[in-house]
């Protein structure tokens, strides 16, 4: 089995680049794990409390259940995985059954920022993309997807996302054994990255 991590900012393309990883390998070679969905469960708090967390510092994942999960799928076990809602902002009681494949994908914006879980992966991929870029991406996901207006967005932008960006996300730069540059839109890097993994799963 080969562990993937693939991290990078919000709105940094990073789901086009797993979405065509995984479009280009043979059919149910390829598991996608979401860090998203592994956002700590909030049930006890009120819904007043949960947006005030803050969603975009690594305190806010539930780094002990992902580390888990991924420890069984590499020893061959199936994992439930959780659902989150961003409308609600907490998980959902529906879960999602993953079966072990031979290549496992882990994506968030923090992928690579747990050491316990980095040391687990046989390649790190950083998508690397314009600030500007990832801030007019934010801004058309979620006022389309998550019903917030764009006033919303650009002051969570500027007292949020920037900050933890530069403080938590960037850094984890130096971990990345391959750097794509503009995301989805780098089909040359896509591609270099592709062959490479096809040629991982030819050989197991």
């Amino acid at each position: 089995m080969t562990i993937i991590g693939i991290a990078g900012g919000t709105g940094s393309g990073k789901t086009t680049v797993v979405r065509r990883i995984a479009k280009a390998l043979p059919p149910h070679c390829a598991a996608v794990i979401p860090l998203d969905s592994y956002y700590n469960d909030t049930s006890d708090l009120t819904p007043e409390e949960r947006r005030a967390i803050n969603f975009d510092h690594p305190d806010a994942f539930d780094w002990k259940l992902l580390t888990e999960h991924i420890k069984k799928l590499k020893n061959g076990e199936a994992v439930e995985q959780p659902t989150y809602s961003y409308i609600e902002s907490n998980r959902q009681k529906e879960t999602v059954h993953v079966e072990p494949k031979p290549v496992i994908i882990l994506e968030g914006i923090m992928t690579l920022h747990y050491k316990k879980l980095r040391d687990m992966m046989d390649l790190k991929i950083f998508v690397d993309t314009d600030s500007d870029v990832r801030l007019i991406r934010n801004i058309r996901r979620d006022v389309v997807e998550r019903g917030r207006t764009v006033d919303m967005v650009l002051d969570r932008y500027e007292k949020i996302l920037k900050p933890m960006h530069e403080q938590f996300i960037e850094p984890t730069k130096k971990f990345a054994d391959l750097i794509i540059p503009w995301g989805g839109e780098n089909r040359t890097g896509i591609n270099i990255l592709r062959n490479y993994i096809e040629g991982i799963v030819t050989e197991v």
